[in-house]
């Protein structure tokens, strides 16, 4: 549990740093090994793109970290319940596990709305671990948002 917490840790930094640069505080980082391989954080609306969500950033340089788009062996965490695109995406970069830290009960694709990371028609299921953080996690949101209305 110490090492979730420290990767969690590691990714609510990048979720900061994104609110920061005014994205929606989200952050993620792929760990192997004990190791952080990459991180991300929302880019959205620093580069015009919608894929741009923290766990796309982070699973495009862990990719090529490895050099390989097969992320066998790789935990992603992430601040926010991934979408159903990052969901998608985590499915065919088969990562063996998920930590996030708090739900979303309006896109969440692990379980909240959808579950596209553990459909039984898929070809690929992982761990998913729920809650680590998830109170830090959601204040960050929720502050962020306070502060634009």
């Amino acid at each position: 549990m110490t090492a979730d917490r420290e990767a969690m840790e590691a990714a609510l930094e990048e979720a900061r740093k994104a609110a920061e640069a005014g994205e929606v505080p989200i952050g993620a980082v792929a760990v192997r090994d004990g190791e952080i391989l990459a991180r991300g954080q929302n880019r959205v609306l620093r580069t015009n793109d919608p894929t741009a969500h923290a766990e796309i950033v982070a699973l495009r340089d862990a990719a090529a970290a490895l050099g390989n788009y097969r992320l066998n062996g790789v935990t992603l965490y992430v601040t926010l319940e991934p979408c159903a695109m990052c969901a998608g995406a985590m499915i065919h970069a088969r990562i063996d596990r998920l930590v996030y830290a708090a739900a979303d009960p309006k896109a969440g694709a692990a379980g909240s709305v959808l579950d596209v990371v553990n459909h039984p028609r898929l070809n690929h299921q992982m761990a998913v671990v729920q809650g680590i953080m998830a109170e830090e996690a959601g204040e960050l949101l929720r502050s962020f948002f306070r502060e634009r209305r």
